[in-house]
Order: C-alpha cells, then structure tokens, then sequence
C-alpha cells in the first residue's frame, strides 16, 4: 500500500488485526522486506505496520538532506495519518533502532515497548570502522558486511575508485547518510524508561555486542540478549530464536 506524508509518497503494508500494534523499522540501505519473516509471524497476535523509510525501498526520497529528527517527525506523521494512537512496540534494526531511540528518547513516538536488533547510534566508536572503509575502498574493496545482500553487489559496483560508505548504497542519500552519522544517540537512549529489549549478534561486526551492553546500561529497565553465531542481520541469521525473544518479551 502506499500514502503520501508530508508530499512523500510512502510504502508500506499493515496486516493483522491484533488489538496492540507493532511499527517496524528497517536499517541503512535496506527495506521493509529485512522483516518478512517476524511480520508474518508476528501478524498472528498483533497488528503489524512495516514501511520503507523515505529513499529506501519503493518510497519516495526527499528533496533535502535529513536527519534523525527528519526521519522520526515523518514516521510520527504517518503513524497519525493512519490514524494509529497508540504503538504497543517499536522495532528497529540497525538504523531503524538508532531511529527507534531517538524518536522514543525525545518523546516524537511513544511506545508501550521498545525491540533493538543490532541497534546503531554510537557513533563514537566507529571512527575507526569509518577510516577502514575509506582506505579499503581507495583499492577498488569496501566492507560490506552490515548492508543487505541484495545490495553488496550493486555497492561494490559503484564504488571503484571511489572514498567508500554505505552511503554509497543509496546514491542519493549521501548527505543525510552523513548528518545521520554524525548524531550519537546515547543520549537519547539515556531518557527512555520504557520496557526494551536489546538483541545483538556475537559475531556483529557492525555494531558489535558491546553496543548492547552500552545501551543497557543507559536504558533502566532494559533486557540484553547476545546469540551466538549471528552477524549483524541476526533477525535473518536465527529467525526463529530472535522471533521467540520478540514474543516473550512483548507478552
């Protein structure tokens, strides 16, 4: 399905029936289809809204440069267009979950519960990763271990010759690629005092498990959960073990 927010024409789809309903909010360079498997499990107790967020997937880019606060007011504003009062759980991997803290941490969504798969938004510590990129890319390489599959192709692709990023997975994004970055949201994730329930992969190199044990200890009544042989897309990796956390923790 698709609405226009704010002049952007967004996809997205919302199933189910269930009394509380879940957002989900996918990562850098991905799309909504990263949860296909939690949806159509999730579905069966719960109403489940997944979009694409503006630039990605089928929805529409804008004209300007965004950041994090860009992207929770439209988020918020298509919440309500739907006409969806209340979120019983915001989930978010990777982006989505920096995303989830901030609009969560600052009061624009308000939800009962909060998921964060491989939550990104500590931006201090990937200075280093950040450096690696560059000099892998300046050899005609690039690190793509925390981007989609469907897209480590295209990017590799793009960027011979080329200072790399995964900004560079949407081509037109690169200036809010950048102001997104740049905004560490540990202390957003310091004012949240909602229920939350931290799931990273062990073998994350993206945003490696210390991130979780980071936002556990700035997020009060909050749950971390590390499983074993998963990387950064860990929702993919063990689906059903990371759908079973979900579930308990939502009950």
């Amino acid at each position: 399905m698709q609405i226009v927010v704010d002049s952007l024409l967004i996809d997205y789809s919302k199933i189910g029936s269930g009394k509380n309903t879940i957002v989900l909010l996918h990562g850098w360079g991905d799309s909504r289809q990263t949860f296909e498997f939690l949806e159509k499990e999730l579905v069966n107790t719960y109403t489940v809204i997944s979009l694409d967020l503006p630039g990605f997937g089928k929805s529409q880019a804008p004209d300007t440069a965004w950041d994090l606060a860009d992207y929770a007011s439209i988020v918020s504003k298509f919440l309500q267009k739907l006409n969806i009062r209340e979120v019983y759980a915001l989930v978010g991997h990777s982006n989505g979950g920096a995303l989830a803290i901030f609009a969560s941490g600052t009061g624009v969504i308000n939800p009962d519960k909060l998921v964060l798969i491989a939550a990104s938004g500590i931006r201090n510590r990937q200075k280093g990763k950040r450096l690696a990129i560059k000099l892998v890319a300046k050899t005609g390489k690039v690190a793509t271990f925390w981007l989609p599959k469907n897209q480590k192709q295209k990017l590799r692709k793009r960027l011979h010759g080329s200072i790399g990023s995964d900004m560079f997975v949407a081509p037109h994004l690169q200036e809010t690629y950048k102001k997104t970055v740049r905004h560490d949201v540990q202390a957003e994730a310091s004012k949240i005092t909602k229920p939350t329930l931290l799931i990273y992969g062990e073998n994350d190199k993206a945003t490696p498990p210390i991130y979780g044990e980071i936002y556990h200890n700035l997020i009060h009544d909050s749950v971390l959960e590390i499983i074993g042989g998963t990387g950064h897309f860990v929702h993919k990796d063990k689906p059903a073990q990371t759908l079973k956390l979900i579930e308990d923790f939502l009950r």
